[in-house]
């Protein structure tokens, strides 16, 4: 069954023009919901595909969890591949694309490693648009054995740099990769885990066009966490960064 929809485009709409991005609303209309975790608002793939891709362009989100690219991908009539290797996260995206709209693009599904995208052609892929897990901070399966999201950092760093040299084959050259990368915090000390990857991207031949601040929200220190802030002295890390990469 179809799905029938009120509400098909963000109210009031401007696209970003500046380094620091802050969604307090993350955005419902179309399909788009908060309910699985770690999924970004849908104001990041909605600014990022129209300023990096057009119409008709072939997209990749090699993480597309719970397929908030793909549907913002679809309504603004770009295609685009999304994979990932929890078919759970799979169907969930084939739910939220299952609308029709006017001059929609098409959407494919493949559950795969993105370490491994031999299923993609070399230089067929306009822009790459991604989400991936922070680490194990959040886990996204149980048993899922080459799930990227049960290794600890620098486990992740080292696996991430396979996704990155995919990422580079299998875009067409002159065009930007996306990506949203989050740190984290070991034993008071922050762990610069974004910018571990930005390094990846360098080392395998990108170049870094933008670093954009993302302001987290519902940060705020209450309870144990405030309690903890004050007692361990640390800050709660309220900021991701969304690099854009150009081959």
């Amino acid at each position: 069954m179809v799905k029938k929809i009120k509400i098909w485009e963000p109210e009031n709409f401007e696209l970003e023009m500046n380094t620091v991005w802050s969604f307090p609303e993350r955005g419902k209309w179309a399909t788009h919901d908060a309910k699985y975790r770690g999924n970004w608002s849908p104001y990041i793939p909605r600014n990022l595909l129209l300023r990096y891709s057009n119409e008709g362009n072939l997209i990749l989100d090699q993480f597309a969890g719970g397929g908030t690219t793909l549907v913002e991908a679809k309504l603004l009539n770009r295609n685009i591949i999304g994979v990932d290797i929890n078919n759970n996260a799979l169907e969930r995206c084939k739910e939220k694309c299952n609308f029709e709209y006017e001059n929609s693009g098409k959407v494919y599904f493949h559950e795969a490693d993105a370490r491994n995208l031999n299923f993609i052609p070399d230089e067929s892929i306009d822009f790459i648009c991604t989400h991936p897990p922070y680490a194990n901070i959040i886990k996204y399966s149980e048993d899922i054995e080459n799930d990227l999201s049960h290794l600890k950092v620098k486990d992740f760093l080292i696996e991430m740099e396979k996704v990155v040299s995919e990422s580079y084959r299998v875009l067409k050259k002159d065009k930007f990769c996306a990506i949203l990368m989050g740190d984290t915090r070991q034993k008071g000390h922050i762990i610069p885990m974004s910018f571990e990857v930005m390094k990846i991207f360098e080392k395998v031949g990108f170049k870094t066009k933008e670093i954009i601040i993302k302001e987290q929200h519902n940060c705020k220190a209450t309870g144990f966490w405030k309690t903890n802030s004050v007692k361990y002295n640390f800050l709660l890390i309220a900021h991701e960064y969304l690099f854009v990469f150009k081959k």
